[in-house]
């Protein structure tokens, strides 16, 4: 694989050495692989994640474009552990002699079984098991974590997963960071401006199956009178049963917003001209859902009944 740089797998030795022109530490030697998928296609964008005996994490990362491996780290031995959406993860043990290569050769990840989907039909958000949660810098340090404690949802789940819709409504005022003073300030004009724009809404009739357990959701979110279309990066979880033996499907997902883009321009700088609050928020979210109970009324999730049911 790497014969015109190393040499023969195997091969190695100093400077005059299957290393010769490739500039290692003395204490070091060379780890590499290829991480192909069933078909002996080039995985790229597979992680890894190199251990020590005791459990340190050494190095991590991802394989190029060609699916390989290539790192230099101190000799001796380690726990290597390749992943990649979709795939069953690889462990193997490789050991480091200074000076050498490595070559651990082609790492063939195969397909894992797939959770199942949730059953067709109208499905809710529960909120006592979900958390729409937030993060954003403040003064160029430190990081402000928060979220929205209010919010209903309701998911139509159709007979094909891409053709299934979704529908969000939260309670703007229900903003906790955990410091009453700046709450206030981010529920007023200067931010939300929750007299006028009680809501945030996300609508969602997109979804797209991006390989393994990952979805794209992407749809319009509203919020301080904008709407603008947003993708959640999102992983499925699979079902489960709750302690009542009800079924729930989970999920996690991601997305960074922008103020400017929500018209959230509202800024001070320090003296050396920081900004009080950064432009770009964090948005991670963890969702449980649960079947619709027959016969409920629209109640609290009035709106995202209406929207979920498209």
């Amino acid at each position: 694989m790497f014969g015109g740089l190393f040499g023969k797998r195997g091969n190695g030795g100093g400077r005059g050495g299957a290393l010769s022109g490739y500039a290692v530490p003395a204490s070091a030697g060379v780890l590499s692989c290829r991480v192909l998928d069933p078909v002996h296609e080039p995985l790229r964008q597979a992680e890894f994640a190199l251990t020590d005996t005791a459990g340190r994490k050494v190095l991590g990362g991802e394989t190029d474009p060609y699916g390989t491996l290539l790192a230099t780290v101190p000799a001796g031995e380690y726990r290597l552990a390749v992943t990649s959406d979709g795939y069953t993860p690889h462990h193997t043990t490789a050991v480091i002699d200074q000076g050498l290569h490595a070559d651990l050769g082609d790492v063939l990840l195969q397909v894992a079984p797939q959770p199942s989907l949730p059953e067709p039909g109208d499905w809710e958000i529960d909120p006592a098991h979900s958390q729409i949660g937030f993060t954003a810098r403040h003064i160029g340090l430190a990081r402000i974590h928060g979220r929205f404690n209010s919010f209903a949802g309701a998911i139509r789940i159709a007979e094909r997963m891409e053709h299934s819709a979704m529908h969000v409504v939260i309670d703007a005022a229900s903003i906790d960071t955990g410091v009453q003073m700046r709450d206030d300030h981010l529920r007023s004009g200067d931010f939300l401006d929750i007299g006028v724009h009680p809501t945030i809404e996300f609508f969602s009739e997109r979804f797209t199956h991006r390989g393994g357990t990952r979805w794209n959701v992407t749809g319009a979110l509203s919020l301080h009178g904008v709407s603008r279309t947003v993708t959640l990066d999102t992983q499925y979880l699979g079902l489960g049963s709750g302690l009542e033996g009800e079924t729930r499907g989970a999920c996690r997902a991601t997305t960074e917003l922008h103020r400017e883009d929500f018209t959230l321009t509202w800024q001070t700088l320090l003296a050396r001209g920081i900004a009080a609050v950064g432009s770009s928020i964090a948005i991670d979210l963890d969702v449980q859902i649960v079947p619709k109970a027959a016969g409920r009324g629209e109640g609290g999730a009035e709106s995202a009944g209406r929207g979920g049911a498209g």
